[in-house]
Formats: C-alpha cells, structure tokens, sequence
C-alpha cells in the first residue's frame, strides 16, 4: 500500500518530470546569457539542494507533519469545523479556500515585512525563473510556513484531507506558474481568467518593485483580484522582462547552495 507521504511524493516528482520536460522542449525564454550570469547546471544544482534541506529541516522540526497536526486536532476536537455540524464537502471546500487565501496574504507579507523578505528573496534572486524556481525558498522561510498553516489549522479545525489536498494543489501550481512555458494565447487568455498563468508570475519575478509586488496567488488568481494586487501586464514584453532582484549583481555567488543558504544574511550592495 502507498501511504500518503509517499503518494503526494510521487504526484510532486510526477508533475516536476512534465513540467521540466515541457520547457525544455518548448521554451519560453533563454536561460541569461551575461557573464555574471550562473550556469543552468549552477542554478539546477542550488535549487534542487535548498529544497533537500528545507524538505529535511521541516522533518526534524515538524516531524508530525500538518496532517499529523490536523489528526490530532481533530481527536482533540479543537477547531472551529470541529466544533460545528457542516457537511464534510463544505468544510473541505472552506478549508481549501481558506488556506489558499492565507498563502496569499502570506506570500504579501513576505514582501512587505523586511525581515520576513530577507527569506523570500532568495526566492527571488533566481535569475531565470523555470520549474527548479518553484521549490527554491529558504529553509526557514518553509519553517515560518509551516508555522503559519500550522495556527491556521488550530483555529479553523482544518481536517487532514484538506490540508493534504491543498499541500499537494499548492506543490503542482508552484510548479505549473512558474514552469519556463508560455501557452498558446488563446487558452492563456481563458485561463488566466481563474489560475495564474507562468506569464502572470513572470510579472511577479520582475526586477521593477511595482510589478514584483503584484500576482501574489499561487493558485488562482480571484485573491490579486479581489485585494488589488492584480498586474495583467508587464512594462515590458514577457521575453524582455528583467527578472530578479538588483540587491546582489553578482547571480554566481547567489546560485550555488551555501550562496542561498547565506543570502539572507549579507548585507546589501551599496
């Protein structure tokens, strides 16, 4: 039998293997080409590394897991669905509108608070964004997430399907969004109408701050909508979009592992 860790596992590698192929095959923009600019073995090798030890650190910290926390809230019948007579159907659905909603004002947070960017930079100081993009966030940043969705299963009585669903629904759109592919215009245009597009988060990984602080959702795209944080369009055209952060001009240092481990602790460039 296949429990579930090993299940959202093998739909994450799933959808990594399809995504990575995909824009190895159908490009939507070249890796930089500027001397400073790293390797895509450099870049591949960072991002893959700091997800292994964010993934690892979570474990030794976490090592119940969300669902393992949501279990026991529920035995504990501590929660607001916990405590309340809703259809399983409804609370699934409020649960996962809820989360999505909170990595949202999460994922603001993490851009307006200074120390909380100095963590999500290094999401952000990718000079390419493609699917190894999608997974590259600092440990401790995946720790104040935990942290965060953690509270929010305690308040709200989250049941553990839906925060394995959403974990597993947040994974794959990370991927998806940030995937180096354009799609063919007229279903970007339908489809950027409910999730947010890899056009859309390029826009989010622009240089220019007024563009980088828009397209906040991972998912769908309701909440930049609703909150005002919405960016249809860069000031420039997708392929000519600067992408990253100006604070450090040397990418090759801030590529390789120990660079991203250490990124958040440097001091800017004068």
């Amino acid at each position: 039998m296949v429990d579930d860790a090993q299940l959202r596992l093998i739909i994450f590698i799933t959808i990594l293997a399809v995504m990575f192929t995909v824009e190895r095959l159908f490009p939507a923009r070249q890796l930089p080409t500027k001397p400073s600019a790293p390797s895509q073995k450099m870049r591949l090798t960072g991002n893959f590394g700091i997800v292994f030890i964010s993934g690892l650190s979570a474990r030794l910290i976490f090592p119940l897991g969300l669902m393992g926390l949501a279990l026991f809230f529920t035995e504990q019948n501590i929660g607001l669905f916990n405590l309340v007579d809703l259809p399983e159907w409804l609370v699934i659905t409020l649960s996962l509108l809820l989360l999505d909603m909170l990595i949202y004002w999460q994922h603001r947070l993490f851009h307006k608070i200074p120390l909380l960017w100095q963590l999500h930079k290094v999401h952000h100081a990718d000079t390419h964004v493609d699917s190894s993009t999608g997974l590259r966030f600092h440990p401790l940043e995946i720790i104040a997430s935990l942290v965060i969705k953690g509270v929010a299963i305690f308040i709200f009585g989250i049941p553990a399907f839906a925060v394995i669903l959403f974990e597993v629904l947040l994974n794959g759109f990370a991927l998806f969004n940030h995937a180096n592919i354009r799609l063919p215009a007229k279903v970007e245009a339908v489809t950027r109408l409910i999730l947010m597009t890899q056009i859309l988060h390029r826009i989010h990984h622009s240089q220019l701050f007024k563009e980088s602080n828009s397209n906040f959702g991972f998912s769908v795209i309701w909440w930049d909508r609703l909150f005002g944080s919405y960016s249809a369009q860069a000031t420039k055209p997708d392929l000519e979009i600067d992408i990253g952060i100006t604070e450090f001009p040397d990418a090759k240092d801030n590529a390789h592992l120990w660079g991203l481990l250490s990124m958040p602790f440097k001091r800017r460039n004068k």
